[in-house]
């Protein structure tokens, strides 16, 4: 354990924010597996709304630094191309 007062704050402060991006990357899994599951049961609908709400929690993400934004790019890219093979 650190020795210094800005250290341990520092720890506690990195410690806050694992947690934060823990639960963020977490629920990003869970939007995209929603999205997934519509696709697989041919639901336009469904896969629409999933995608919509998948693609928006991947922006945030990507603006709060919890994912690159490449990373967020090339996620909703796949997703898209997913759900224009659902429609086409």
């Amino acid at each position: 354990m650190a020795n210094i007062k800005s250290q341990i704050k520092r720890i506690e402060v990195a410690e806050r924010q694992r947690v934060r991006n823990k639960s963020t990357r977490s629920a990003l899994k869970t939007y995209i597996t929603r999205f997934n599951n519509a696709v697989v049961a041919g639901d336009r609908e469904a896969a629409k709304t999933a995608l919509d709400t998948a693609v928006k929690a991947l922006d945030k993400a990507s603006e709060k630094g919890v994912i690159h934004k490449n990373n967020a790019a090339n996620k909703k890219s796949n997703l898209m191309r997913k759900f224009n093979t659902l429609v086409g």
